[in-house]
Formats: C-alpha cells, structure tokens, sequence
C-alpha cells in the first residue's frame, strides 16, 4: 500500500505565530525531508509588490521557517527572486518586510533575472513532459543555481484567475522558469505539472509551508478580497498541501486540472482521502470562495483561452507584447491599488489582529529575540 501523503494544519495568532511555524515544520517533519548539508533556498512568493493581504508570502511566514531552520540546525539558507510583468521585486521584497529579516537572519537573496546571481542552463528532464518540451522546441532552461539545493516553497491560500486556486505547485512558476513562462499559460496547468516533475529531479528536498492568516477570495493572485481565516499549513508534498488549501476554499481539488493531473502522474497526492492531515480538525472547513474575474482576467481568457489564442504567437513572441505589459502595469499599479487596493490594504492594517502585525514589522522588523548559537 503506497504511503499516504501528510499535510500539517494549524490555526495560529499574531501573538504566537512565529512558534506555530516551528511546530507546523515539526508536524510536517520538515528535517526528514530536507538535507541539511545542503543549501536550503527560501521561494517566497510576491504575486504583487504592493502588500496587499493574502497576495505575498507574510513577513511572518518567511521569519518563522527562517526560525525554525536555525533551530534545527540550518546554517546555508539563500532566498530566491523573480520578477513578473506586474511585479517588481525589489520593491516587492522592501514593500512587504523581507528585507530587515535578510538581515538579521544573514540570507543572502538572488535574482534569477540577473545574470551576475544566476545562469540559465539548458536541461532535459528525465520525465516525459506534458507541454513544455513543446512551448520550448529550442529546450528548456531552468536556474543553473537550483540543482543540488533543497527548496521552501512560501506561497498564501488564494484563488488564481487561470488555475482557479494557487499554491505551492504554481509557486515554482516564477522561479524556474524565465521571462518567456508567459508563452506557457495556455496549457498552465500542464505546466505546473512539468515543473514539478523537474523540481523533484533537481532539489534534494522540496517542501512548502503556506500561509492562511489572511486568505484571498476573489480574482487573484492580487485583486482579491481578503478574508482573516488563522490558518497555516505544510507539507513535502506539493500536490496534497495544495489539494487540502484548495479544499478549506470549498474547492473540490480533484476537480482542479493540475492537482488531478499531477496525481495521475505519480507527483505527489490529490485525493482527500489519502491525505493525512494533522493538527487542526478541518472536515468542516468550507469557505466558499469563488474566483470571478476582474479587467486582467478577461482579457487573459480572451487570448489565452478564448478565440483569440491563435494569434498568440503573434502577440505574445514579438515586441507586441509590450503593450499587454503596459496595460497590465497600467490596470494593476495605476488603476487598481491607488483606487481600490491601497484603501483595502490600510483597513486591513488598522482593524485586523494581523494587519496589526503587519505594522509591527513595519516598525521593528522583526518578532524574534536573536538566536543564540543558531548560526545567525
């Protein structure tokens, strides 16, 4: 009998959060499944450089399993960024209180985008591929810096416009592949698929710890509705930490493309019934959520699904692209957060228990005392 997947529940509060982390990575065994002689890298997740909850990974999350990894022994830490066609990272990383963690934990941070941190190197995946050996005909490449090192996923419970839930799996989108992933979103969730099964080829250790203190409903990765839920989770599987997030929204995760696809594929574990969940009792965790649509995503269904894609080649691999850049910049950052977001964002902060945190952050940088002897 195959071994069934295990997911690590919790729910948490401000006042306690950084210790709900540690012994959520316990609950999880996260020492089993990550060498330690390894450099271990940390994938927080900035869907939107404004700190819009729910989008990001929490400052948080990121010093609790920086924390937890210290403790444990975890001396070789490195973070990971990326950029997207709305999201800048160095001010995603300032915006939402990474960088004072940076240092106070000695992590040092790379970008995948510059050439001075990362090459990108042609590999060929011992898996059969779904869809990217075709998307990419000339071969896929991937971060020369990934091989040999453990990974922490650190992405947030949220709705996802194109995959109608996000989580660990899409989490690697940004970091493994390059600034041409956009020609994959078509065929997204045989993507995510692909980029799992390289991700186990690559990393010693894989594992994700998920955020759902304040989760999004609604249109996301970013114009979401925030809703204060106390939850956090993690696992090694990526299918089955996904999968039960995926469920607590009210989500039938089997039902989901790429959950179902990466179970038939032998990935990881989609199916509730083979899950173990430990922790929190969450069979009666049903929130309803609802993905809906927003200016970004309609126009993304038109061209990526709709009658539009044909055309795709033509407006996505050539210097057109730049005006769909423009316009989702435009929409995103000009539109949207000054007149809509940034309001949300600040009645967060001041009447929520983890917009509150938020600001704690904001003026201390950081929860933890210094560890003692923990390689800090």
């Amino acid at each position: 009998m195959a071994k069934r997947a295990k997911v690590a529940v919790l729910k948490s509060r401000p006042e306690t959060v950084l210790e709900d982390y540690e012994q959520l990575m316990k609950l999880a065994d996260f020492e089993q499944h990550l060498p330690r002689e390894n450099t271990t890298i940390l994938k927080d997740n900035i869907s939107w450089h404004f700190p819009f909850p729910g989008a990001n990974t929490t400052p948080w999350q990121m010093e609790g399993v920086t924390v937890a990894l210290r403790k444990a022994g975890f001396k070789d830490i490195s973070c990971v960024q990326n950029k997207t066609v709305v999201t800048n990272a160095f001010k995603g990383e300032d915006l939402n209180n990474y960088v004072p963690l940076f240092r106070k934990y000695n992590i040092p941070v790379l970008y995948n985008f510059k050439p001075e941190d990362i090459n990108w190197v042609r590999y060929q995946p011992k898996a059969k591929m779904l869809v990217l050996d075709k998307i990419f005909p000339e071969g896929i490449h991937i971060p020369d810096y990934f091989f040999g090192k453990n990974i922490i996923h650190l992405p947030t419970v949220k709705c996802h416009i194109y995959t109608t839930t996000t989580g660990a799996m899409k989490n690697a989108f940004g970091g493994l592949l390059s600034t041409h992933r956009h020609y994959t979103h078509t065929w997204i969730h045989e993507t995510l698929v692909d980029l799992l099964a390289i991700q186990k080829e690559i990393h010693p250790g894989i594992f994700a710890v998920m955020d759902g203190t304040t989760a999004g409903n609604g249109p996301g990765p970013r114009t979401m509705y925030p809703v204060i839920k106390d939850y956090i989770l993690a696992s090694d599987d990526q299918v089955a930490i996904d999968a039960v997030a995926a469920k607590m929204m009210g989500f039938d995760p089997m039902s989901l493309k790429y959950i179902r696809l990466a179970h038939e594929s032998g990935l990881g574990v989609g199916e509730m019934s083979e899950i173990e969940i430990v922790g929190a009792d969450i069979s009666r965790e049903n929130w309803g959520f609802t993905v809906g649509d927003n200016g970004a995503s309609r126009v993304g269904d038109l061209m990526w699904f709709g009658p539009m894609k044909r055309f795709q080649k033509l407006f996505f691999h050539t210097p057109l692209v730049n005006v769909f850049i423009l316009g989702s910049e435009m929409y995103h950052d000009y539109y949207r957060w000054p007149r809509k977001d940034r309001l949300t964002f600040e009645k967060w902060k001041e009447e929520t228990t983890w917009g509150n945190l938020f600001n704690d952050y904001l003026q201390k940088g950081s929860l933890a005392e210094p560890l003692a002897g923990a390689g800090v």
